[in-house]
């Protein structure tokens, strides 16, 4: 049920790919909260249906998909009763999005400064000389130097991380009640993905905006978050907060996904990978979808699917280990 101190509530949402190979489950049933003013991340490997759940948010999922079933709510509001034209103001307004690569969200033929000013005039009512006022002051905020210069610029002439600044500066512009950033920081270095991190966590705790951080890096996910969500096959497989995850991890997956993370050591050592691949939709294996890939399956494991239960306060897991009282503690175990 939505809770007032949530910006964005997202209940048993159901995305569906229908092929002629088949219905594919890309989400399957998704539960999330996101508090007001706090940095969720949601976690999982290519495929798990982070993405898909980002654009059910939005309602940009493109044929052939289509959300069957659900209810997302932001502030209260059913996103899935608005219309078309409703979803259009809302979009870039109250909800921004940044994606991985700005080289495909910004148009190559328009000058960076001339996109953010139509996003502004396109949601706010204000001149042409007030959205470039706007837009320069918001680059000097996101760090973007030389701000007068760079409106004028191209985005073919600013480097990647001037790139994923503007984009970033385009998605708060508005003031957005909640930002989505999918992948942010995956085609930057180590150095400017540390900035942009930094950026983000500032301006979430300025401004009046909620985070969801979709990615597959842990470490970008230790670095900024308050709550974590596990996605598996389509399915939240474990959620709690980000100390709770990272000191207590419980399913086989967080596990594995916690000890791939490469350790500082003097000495040479093999990386550590989860065995096998992410499971076909269209042919997922009978009970839980995780038991292929699983260095703890038991018998029960093949014969049906767990269910998400409260294995600590405030600490779910999908998982048998946890619902019978076997397997603790952290991820070395």
């Amino acid at each position: 049920m939505a809770d007032e101190n949530n910006t964005l509530t997202i209940e048993d949402l159901r995305t569906h790919f229908f092929t002629r190979n088949g219905v594919l489950p890309a989400v399957g049933g998704v539960n999330i909260s996101l508090p007001r003013k706090k940095i969720v991340g949601v976690v999982g490997e290519s495929g798990s249906g982070k993405s898909v759940t980002a654009l059910s948010i939005l309602r940009l999922v493109s044929y052939p998909g289509k959300i069957v079933s659900g209810k997302i709510t932001l502030d209260g509001e059913d996103i899935l009763s608005k219309t078309s034209k409703e979803m259009r103001h809302i979009r870039g307004n109250r909800i921004s999005m940044i994606f991985q690569e700005p080289m495909t969200s910004l148009n190559p033929v328009y000058t960076v400064g001339r996109q953010v000013g139509e996003a502004i005039m396109l949601h706010q009512n204000v001149s042409k000389s007030d959205a470039r006022d706007i837009t320069v002051e918001m680059f000097k905020t996101v760090g973007i130097p030389e701000a007068e210069k760079r409106f004028r610029s191209y985005p073919h002439q600013l480097s990647g991380g001037l790139r994923q600044r503007v984009m970033i500066a385009m998605a708060m512009v508005c003031h957005p009640r909640l930002m989505i950033a999918d992948e942010p920081t995956t085609a930057l270095d180590v150095t400017i993905e540390a900035q942009i991190l930094y950026l983000m966590k500032e301006l979430e705790q300025k401004h009046d905006t909620s985070i969801m951080l979709i990615t597959h890096n842990m470490g970008v996910v230790a670095e900024i978050c308050d709550y974590v969500y596990v996605m598996y096959a389509g399915k939240i497989v474990e959620q709690a907060s980000v100390f709770d995850l990272f000191d207590r991890t419980k399913h086989p997956y967080t596990i594995g996904l916690l000890n791939s993370i490469p350790k500082p050591t003097e000495e040479k050592q093999k990386l550590y990978n989860i065995k096998g691949m992410v499971p076909n939709l269209l042919r997922l294996p009978q009970g839980c979808s995780f038991s292929p890939r699983c260095e703890k399956v038991m018998p029960e494991c093949l014969k049906r699917e767990p269910e998400l239960c409260l294995a600590a306060p405030g600490h779910s897991v999908r998982c048998f280990l946890h619902q019978s009282g076997g397997m603790g503690g952290g991820v070395n175990e």
